[in-house]
């Protein structure tokens, strides 16, 4: 099981099942120090039921091209993308990971790479999102990697909408 911040925000226990567990090195600094999630999180890694892993390089950049294919790059944290790198080194080992997550990017990205996620407390998505950015004033459309947020023809902030999806 590959452990993405929101897992530990949603009360998951790492003692409460016996699969192999690790997490992004950049987990730690999203939760608030003190928090009863801070706590979990520490005593887990402190008593190696969950590890601390930094992924490879060459997975690194396999999320990113992936990411960037379904327009979710743009709103993905550095710990998202450690965390989906991590599943993908361990999918190209031959192992089957599954992904504990609430994050909607995370787990379209994670579907566009074969990856399993679970869901603590949300429903999690049902199929795969390709995204566009939109004015919601003027209508103009821009790609989802858009730097800028707001609109270049009339100001007004930007949105994203899906453009198109597929079945998961």
């Amino acid at each position: 099981m590959v452990l993405d911040t929101s897992a530990f925000l949603a009360g998951f226990d790492p003692f409460s099942i016996n699969e192999d567990q690790v997490t992004a090195p950049t987990v730690e600094d999203e939760i608030r120090a003190n928090s009863m999630s801070w706590v979990r999180f520490k005593t887990a890694v402190e008593n190696g039921k969950v590890k601390i892993k930094a992924p490879s390089e060459e997975n690194w950049n396999k999320v990113k091209a992936s990411a960037k294919k379904v327009g979710d790059m743009f709103f993905l944290s550095e710990t998202d993308l450690q965390i989906l790198a991590l599943a993908s080194e361990l999918k190209a080992e031959g192992r089957t990971p599954q992904i504990v997550t609430d994050d909607y990017s995370i787990q379209n990205v994670a579907t566009q790479l074969g990856i399993e996620f679970m869901s603590l407390a949300t429903f999690g998505i049902s199929r795969l999102l390709k995204w566009i950015r939109y004015c919601p004033a003027c209508h103009r459309k821009y790609p989802a990697d858009y730097k800028s947020t707001t609109c270049d023809v009339c100001g007004t902030d930007l949105k994203r909408k899906s453009q198109r999806t597929n079945k998961k």
